[in-house]
């Protein structure tokens, strides 16, 4: 395992450089439950060469009944609001004890229950154990991940090291470095400018150009690199290294706030793969988990019945990073800037 360096620019104002410039050699994941922005801190945490040396936090929001309803809240205020709501109902259920999951999968009890990551346990731990162990890394992304991250910088300033994935979309000082697309500053370029009314031009967020805290990348960060494709093509190659080849890889994702899906979308869709099947030796179908149902039926009516097709039905293992590592050809939707972000690095040589 290779050591890591904080830079130079990470040490702040009210920290001293002794502390703040050690070698890293531990690392925390504030994840919010949601794939897409986990993987992207995993992806880090991997480059760094930490790759068996962090734990896994997740920030999760309570759920169920009204809950669905409050989900535009601050996620503190919402969990102080869904104590009160449980409280005054008097229905207290047992639940199960938080375990931590280890990165090489042992864990103190059940599997695959990750502990709710508490600011002031966390910064707790940073602190005292920051003369044996070094700066911690605090890796987060997702947009209730943010006030969890700021917190523990500001509990444990000279013992952490804190990257925010993704635009947190205001005060960025929060953090020691911030992770995002470059397509995030598009608002503040001219071409984006003339695109925005002038009357919505103090809402649209970032607001100033990146500072020096500001690390700009090209896509997302992901986890699909060649010692995980590696390991992905030993994993899959039983089943994937005999089909006919090319092998097309398709994934479809789901709705988000600029890419709508519906009956029309599917079609299109459908009609632009039967254009191209004869060119396939085979094809690998993917859904997401946000496809729509009715996207996803159209879909499997329309190739459930050919032999070079086979669509994933969600059971058992997960087939992405096989298709990524033995696929020869990717066909994705644009509503993902992380698939499209992993199949441009898979297609690129990583």
């Amino acid at each position: 395992m290779r050591p890591v360096r904080l830079p130079a620019f990470a040490v702040g104002s009210t920290g001293s450089p002794e502390k703040t410039s050690g070698v890293i050699r531990r690392a925390l994941v504030v994840g919010n439950g949601c794939a897409g922005a986990e993987n992207q801190c995993i992806g880090l945490v991997r480059a760094l060469g930490l790759a068996d040396r962090y734990i896994l936090y997740r920030v999760t929001r309570p759920r169920g009944g009204i809950n669905r309803w409050l989900q535009w809240l601050p996620i503190s205020l919402h969990k102080r609001l869904d104590c009160v709501i449980g409280k005054i109902r008097a229905g207290f259920a047992n639940k199960a004890k938080d375990t931590i999951v280890y990165a090489d999968g042992r864990s103190g009890g059940m599997l695959g229950v990750f502990p709710e990551a508490d600011e002031k346990q966390i910064a707790a731990m940073a602190r005292s154990t920051f003369d044996k162990n070094g700066p911690l890394l605090v890796v987060a992304s997702g947009h209730d991940t943010i006030s969890v991250a700021s917190s523990i910088k500001r509990l444990a300033r000279d013992n952490v090291f804190v990257v925010q994935v993704q635009h947190p979309r205001s005060n960025l000082e929060r953090f020691d470095l911030v992770i995002t697309p470059r397509h995030d500053y598009y608002p503040l370029t001219l071409e984006g400018q003339r695109q925005i009314p002038t009357f919505l031009r103090a809402w649209v967020t970032p607001r100033e150009p990146p500072g020096r805290n500001v690390f700009l990348t090209a896509g997302a960060l992901h986890k699909a690199d060649s010692s995980a494709l590696r390991s992905a093509a030993l994993a899959w190659q039983n089943e994937l290294i005999p089909l006919p080849k090319p092998l097309v890889v398709v994934n479809i994702g789901g709705p988000t706030r600029n890419c709508f899906y519906g009956v029309d979308l599917a079609k299109q869709l459908c009609a632009m793969l039967q254009s191209v099947l004869w060119s396939c030796g085979s094809v690998r179908i993917s859904f997401s988990r946000r496809t729509p149902e009715q996207v996803s039926e159209i879909v499997i009516k329309e190739f459930s019945l050919n032999s070079k097709v086979y669509i994933w039905n969600g059971q058992g293992p997960n087939p992405h990073m096989g298709h990524l590592a033995l696929g020869d050809a990717f066909i994705i939707t644009a509503d993902s800037v992380s698939m499209l972000s992993e199949e441009t690095g898979v297609c690129c040589g990583g």
